[in-house]
């Protein structure tokens, strides 16, 4: 076991020093202006090419090298986290080329070869939701799978429909009109961009995902697979402009995440439903056509988030393996420097003054309340950001006040090997932020009206006071009154349910289609069929073939018999 954390420690260090490299360079590209645009030819054959595509800006640099720093940290968190598992060398090996899946989709402008890098993550997290190989992992993966396949199929359709164009290389439709033939493009790849996103309704699946281990969530459900849909259609922001449809769609993920966290008790899923709030705000943004504050809170997200799924870990083992955040209470005292790292992090989340998630978030929702906009979407968008606050706060309440008496004395989950990555995700979690607020994205003076700042004002002291009345309320008398709604808004508006219900019927259509024409018709007059015929004639030849005397006879005495009738 030794050597293999030492491989791991290899694969982490290697990772995080090209990390720092990609950020330094994408800040180098940025302040330089400065794009490269790489054909590496694999090979040719006659008049055929292979050539592969490769785009450097600052984007692709600094969120590869972001993405790599974290994969590092995880590397590191892992050894000790996954320490004693039996297939601990699979973990890292899928570990390892979901980065390197990550990497091809992120530095290509070639829609296959985004291809190879897409079907890729959605292969590999299929493998990492299915780890644990119970039925609650099998059914996991298996609503994931089928719900990345959705956008997988619309990429391939983009790939055909980008035939007409003479390239794949969308990085050229920027400089196109815009005609049917692009509106289609677009929506195609929207489509693929919420699948892999989560967005309504192909949310359920985000939830169901946490039966991985924690560090796959802390990887790949916070700062990579879920953000790739994001990043795709930031790369193609030139071609969507304003879209209301997406900014619909951004807004009612923002509503159903935030008000299903308040009600759901599961932590790994609480921190999944605040990833999905977080997704659908990015995606109001590239609704707006402000790409690149969607970007820096991509960029933002993806610190604060890695690391509260990082301390949810530690949580979970020092708890004795337990997700039920009422099964929780007094972790400030057994796990106090993780406690503070997932105190900073959660009031990053939530937009707290001076860190890195408030830069981000603060930018968009002023530039927002500054345009025009519909009452009722404004307060979709108000409450689904207020929410966020009331789920922070009602997890912190549950984690570090809740009594449980002795057993709040417990610490089995804090070591040196699982605090020190987390201290580097904390540096980011808070001095990030500013330091790109101030240099990537200028801030710019907002003055609100004077009703929008009351309105906040107003809404935070709504919420904690209906917040505070829910808590004090008897368990019995709330399932009298509000146990159906509590059950339905707990359960993302069913949207599990009609996820994998809603397609039962058409599974058995398929599996009609298998007996009758695979297995059937197919089978009788395909190959199978064929080789039956062939190999009954070719025994019956076989059968006259045998070294038989009497046979041998019998034909002489036929041909002599035939001969003698001619003559």
């Amino acid at each position: 076991m030794k050597l293999f954390s030492l491989v791991t420690y290899y694969i982490g260090f290697m990772l995080a020093v090209i990390g720092m490299l990609m950020l330094y360079w994408g800040m180098n590209f940025y302040f330089s202006a400065r794009v490269i645009f790489v054909e590496w030819e694999i090979f040719n054959f006659n008049s055929m090419e292979v050539i592969m595509t490769m785009i450097f800006d600052w984007m692709s640099l600094s969120f590869m090298g972001l993405v790599l720093f974290i994969s590092a940290m995880v590397m590191f968190y892992s050894t000790l986290y996954m320490a004693g598992d039996k297939f601990f060398v699979r973990f890292i090996f899928l570990v390892y080329l979901f980065v390197l899946s990550m990497v091809f989709l992120i530095l290509s402008p070639n829609l296959i070869s985004i291809l190879l890098g897409w079907d890729g993550l959605g292969l590999v997290s299929y493998c990492l939701v299915i780890y644990y190989q119970n039925t609650k992992s099998a059914n996991a993966g298996m609503i994931t799978i089928l719900s990345n396949r959705l956008g997988d199929v619309a990429i391939l359709l983009g790939i055909a429909w980008l035939v007409n164009f003479g390239s794949w290389n969308f990085f050229y439709l920027q400089f196109m009109y815009n005609n049917l033939d692009t509106t289609i493009l677009l929506f195609l790849i929207i489509l693929a961009a919420m699948t892999k996103s989560a967005q309504m309704p192909f949310s359920a699946w985000l939830p169901a995902a946490m039966a991985a281990p924690t560090p796959v969530s802390a990887l790949v459900h916070s700062s990579t697979l879920v953000t790739a849909g994001v990043y795709l259609l930031i790369r193609f922001n030139y071609m969507m402009n304003i879209s209301m449809f997406l900014f619909f769609i951004g807004a009612l993920t923002m509503f159903m995440s935030g008000l299903g966290a308040n009600f759901e008790n599961d932590l790994k899923k609480i921190i999944a439903l605040s990833t999905l709030s977080q997704l659908g705000l990015m995606m109001m943004t590239l609704s707006l056509g402000m790409y690149e504050l969607s970007f820096f809170h991509l960029m933002t997200h993806a610190m604060f988030k890695s690391l509260l799924f990082l301390c949810a870990g530690v949580f979970i083992h020092s708890m004795g393996d337990t997700q039920d955040i009422r099964s929780m209470g007094g972790l400030m005292i057994s796990c106090p420097i993780t406690s503070f790292f997932f105190m900073c992090s959660s009031l990053a989340l939530c937009g707290f003054p001076f860190l890195s998630g408030f830069f981000s978030k603060d930018m968009i929702l002023e530039m927002y309340f500054m345009s025009a906009m519909n009452v009722f979407m404004f307060l979709i968008v108000f409450f689904a950001t207020m929410f966020t606050l009331t789920y922070s706060v009602r997890l912190m309440y549950y984690i570090f006040f809740n009594n449980l008496g002795c057993r709040s004395f417990l610490n089995l989950g804090e070591e040196l090997g699982m605090i020190t990555p987390m201290s580097f995700l904390i540096f980011l979690s808070v001095f990030a932020g500013s330091w790109m607020s101030s240099n990537i994205f200028p801030l710019e003076f907002i003055n609100l009206p004077t009703i929008l700042k009351m309105l906040v004002l107003g809404g935070i002291i709504f919420l904690f006071v209906g917040m505070f009345y829910f808590l004090q309320m008897k368990i019995t008398v709330i399932q009298n009154y509000f146990g159906g709604l509590i059950n339905y808004l707990g359960s993302m508006w069913f949207l599990p349910f009609v996820s994998s219900i809603f397609f039962m019927p058409i599974l058995k259509w398929g599996q009609v289609l298998l007996k009758f024409t695979d297995q059937g018709w197919l089978e009788f007059f395909g190959g199978q069929g064929l080789i039956s015929k062939a190999s009954s004639v070719s025994s019956f030849i076989d059968y006259l073939n045998f070294s038989n005397v009497k046979y041998y006879l019998f034909l002489i005495f036929m041909f002599c018999s035939f001969f003698l009738v001619l003559q």
